[in-house]
C-alpha cells in the first residue's frame, strides 16, 4: 500500500517538473507582435499652407473671373480684328397709312423704280369725296348769305352785325372745305424721293387701320458706310478719312470717306460708331449687303 504512494507521488512530482520547464520556454521564446486592432480610417489631417502662396492660375479662377478676363482680352486684341461694315441708304422709310380704309388699287410692285411724287397706292375714298361735296355746298351758301347782307347793307336794310355775323359763317364753311380736301389727300400715298419699292406690306382690297405701315421705299443712289470701330482709334482717325470696303458677297472693292463720328463711345464694346459715304461708281452695291473696311493709313498693332 505504501509502495503504491510513493509511487504516485513520483509520478505527480515529475509531471509538475515537465511543466515547469515548458514554461520555463515559452518565456525566453520571442514573443510575435500585438496584432493591431481594426479601428475605423480617419481623414488625413490638412497639410499645413506654404508660407508663401503661388498666384492662382486662369484654370483655377471661378467662372466669372474668366469671363471678365476673356471679353478684357477681346477688348486688347479688338484693334487686330476686320472691321466689320453694313452698307445702308441715305434715303430710305417706310410709309404708314394716314387714314383707316381699304386699299383700292396699287400701282408698283416689288423692286420697281419709282419718281417722286408718283402714286404707290389707292383708297377708296367715295365716303370723304362726298363729305367734301357737302362741304362745298354749305360754303357756296354761306358765301352767297354773306354776298346778300353786303348789298342790304348797302341799302339801309342790314345793319353791320349781320353783315358779320354772314362773314363768320362764310369763314366757317370754308375752312370745312380746306379740312375736307386735306383729309381726302391721304387717299393718295405718293413717294416721297425717287427710289426703289422693297418691300409691299398690303395687298388690294385690304382694309387698313390708321398709322399701320404700307411700302417701304429706299433709293439706292445714296447709299452710306455704317462702321464701329475701337475708340482708341480716336488718336488719328478723322472726317474725312478715305478707306476701303470690300464686300463679302462678290469680293468687290468701293472707295468710301469718313463723313460723320458718333460723340459718345459705346461703354462695354468701348467702339465707336462711323457713317461714311461711297465715292464713284456703286454699281452691284445694295443696302443690307456687309463687308470688311480697310484702312490704309491704320497704324500697325
Amino acid at each position: 500500500m505504501k509502495a503504491d504512494v510513493h509511487n504516485k507521488s513520483a509520478a505527480l512530482l515529475g509531471a509538475l517538473i515537465a511543466i515547469g520547464v515548458v514554461l520555463d520556454a515559452v518565456a525566453q521564446a520571442p514573443q510575435p507582435a500585438p496584432k493591431a486592432t481594426a479601428r475605423p480610417a480617419l481623414a488625413p489631417a490638412p497639410a499645413a499652407p506654404p508660407s508663401v502662396q503661388p498666384p492662382p492660375s486662369t484654370a483655377s479662377q471661378p467662372a466669372g473671373r474668366l469671363g471678365m478676363g476673356a471679353l478684357l482680352e477681346q477688348f486688347t486684341t479688338l484693334d487686330e480684328r476686320d472691321i466689320s461694315v453694313l452698307v445702308t441708304s441715305g434715303d430710305e422709310t417706310t410709309l404708314s397709312s394716314q387714314m383707316a380704309g381699304k386699299i383700292k388699287k396699287i400701282h408698283f410692285g416689288l423692286g420697281d423704280n419709282v419718281g417722286v411724287k408718283a402714286v404707290l397706292l389707292e383708297f377708296d375714298c367715295e365716303e370723304q369725296d362726298a363729305q367734301l361735296q357737302s362741304a362745298e355746298a354749305e360754303y357756296r351758301g354761306a358765301r352767297e348769305t354773306h354776298l346778300t347782307k353786303l348789298r342790304l347793307q348797302a341799302l339801309g336794310a342790314a345793319g353791320e352785325l349781320e353783315v358779320t355775323v354772314a362773314a363768320s359763317g362764310a369763314d366757317k364753311a370754308k375752312s370745312q372745305v380746306t379740312l375736307r380736301e386735306s383729309q381726302l389727300a391721304y387717299c393718295k400715298v405718293t413717294a416721297p424721293f425717287t427710289g426703289r419699292l422693297v418691300k409691299l406690306k398690303v395687298k388690294q382690297a385690304e382694309s387698313v387701320s390708321l398709322g399701320q405701315p404700307l411700302v417701304d421705299l429706299v433709293n439706292p443712289g445714296s447709299l452710306k458706310a455704317q462702321l464701329y470701330v475701337p475708340a482708341a482709334w480716336l488718336n488719328w482717325l478723322r472726317p474725312g478719312a478715305h478707306f476701303t470696303v470690300k464686300t463679302a458677297q462678290d469680293g468687290r472693292s468701293y472707295r468710301a470717306r469718313v463723313s460723320k463720328l458718333n460723340a459718345r463711345v459705346e461703354g462695354v464694346s468701348q467702339s465707336l460708331e462711323l457713317e461714311a459715304r461711297f465715292e464713284g461708281s456703286t454699281q452691284g452695291l445694295l443696302p443690307g449687303m456687309v463687308g470688311t473696311a480697310v484702312f490704309p493709313d491704320r497704324p500697325k498693332p
